[in-house]
């Protein structure tokens, strides 16, 4: 395990940091959102994420539940979010063995299982009993799906809890209900009748005592509610979404841990990073390649890029190419300040030797 507040703790936590918060989409509040979670939860973000991991799937024997899938038009699901939930729930069991399970709406069920199995998982159905038995030889996620209905996905959500008994709870960009109960696109657009009430399982995980981690990009998403008011205080939509009566778009529901970056998926390449760095795993942090192979795996059976809406390979408007070279530049930043580079006598430097 990577010491704790070390010279390259310090240096790999604050890079990784780096990376997140750059505005390469140029929608421009990425900035704002930062400097908000910075105030409200004050350090490196990422690998307070990952050490909550390790500490929750310590203290606790069940799966992580990890929450994901945004409604574009007619209900269709974005990229963004289904890939980092799949890449998470393959770091969480490569560095941990621990199972995940995948919650998402009943009508998503084939991309998600599609894109899982392009992240290099085999997704596999949730146990009648909800008791999860290692299965051998093999690289498991298991995926849940709740109906639309209030009344339905609030039954299935008190069931999940009851019967998996969760060890951790993770979001990644999922829609997040203002403080009006009402769901919205980050531009203001009603998503009334297209989305499930996760917020629901949130609420009921924390009055159980269970702890929730929170990633988004744009302050609509569940978890968000860390930052709420200083979001309505700097960007309009926040508050008002143009729409009398509903609000404004900011997510109302808080959760314990937030971690923000330019795109959410991008978030969850940064606390898998910072989880392969804590456990000092190199075989939990994908490579690119499989990166651009579960992009379109995702987009094969549904997905559609949340920027433009079309059925192509792409996040949030950054094309799958250019996600090879984002998840490879960080990669190789990432093994550069761990020492494993070769010096022109072929000897390769350890950084943890070295002291501030």
């Amino acid at each position: 395990m990577l010491e704790k507040n070390s010279f390259l703790y310090k240096r790999l936590s604050k890079l990784i940091d780096d990376f997140m918060v750059l505005d390469y989409t140029g929608v421009g509040s990425i900035g704002l959102i930062y400097e908000a979670q910075q105030k409200h939860q004050p350090g490196p973000m990422c690998m307070k994420a990952a050490e909550t991991v390790v500490e929750q799937l310590a203290a606790r024997t069940g799966p992580v539940l990890i929450a994901t899938g945004f409604p574009e038009g007619g209900g269709v699901p974005e990229t963004d979010g289904p890939v980092g939930a799949a890449f998470i729930a393959r770091a969480i069991f490569l560095g941990l063995s621990r199972e995940s399970v995948i919650v998402v709406d009943e009508d998503w069920k084939g991309m998600m299982y599609a894109t899982c199995r392009g992240a290099g998982l085999a997704p596999l159905p949730l146990p009648a009993d909800g008791k999860i038995v290692p299965t051998p030889y093999l690289r498991p996620v298991y995926v849940a799906t709740v109906p639309k209905d209030k009344a339905g996905s609030d039954a299935v959500c008190d069931d999940l809890l009851t019967r998996l008994e969760p060890s951790l709870l993770i979001s990644i960009e999922r829609p997040g209900c203002n403080d009006q109960g009402l769901y919205h696109g980050l531009g203001g657009r009603p998503l009334d009748g297209l989305v499930a009430d996760l917020d629901y399982l949130f609420a009921q995980a924390r009055r159980k005592g269970l702890v929730s981690i929170g990633i988004g990009d744009g302050g609509n998403e569940l978890g968000m509610g860390v930052i709420a008011e200083d979001l309505k205080a700097v960007i309009a939509k926040a508050r008002d979404c143009g729409i009398a009566g509903r609000g404004g778009v900011a997510a109302s529901t808080a959760t314990d841990i937030l971690l923000v970056a330019n795109v959410s998926n991008w978030g969850a390449t940064g606390l898998v990073a910072a989880l392969s760095c804590l456990l000092e795993n190199q075989a939990v942090f994908h490579d690119a390649e499989l990166e651009v192979r579960c992009i379109e795996a995702c987009v094969a059976h549904g997905g559609v890029d949340g920027m433009f809406m079309g059925s192509e390979p792409a996040t949030d408007g950054i094309a799958a190419e250019e996600w090879r070279g984002l998840v490879h530049t960080l990669r190789m930043s990432l093994r550069r300040h761990l020492g494993m580079t070769i010096n022109w006598q072929g000897q390769s430097g350890d950084w943890r030797q070295i002291r501030a």
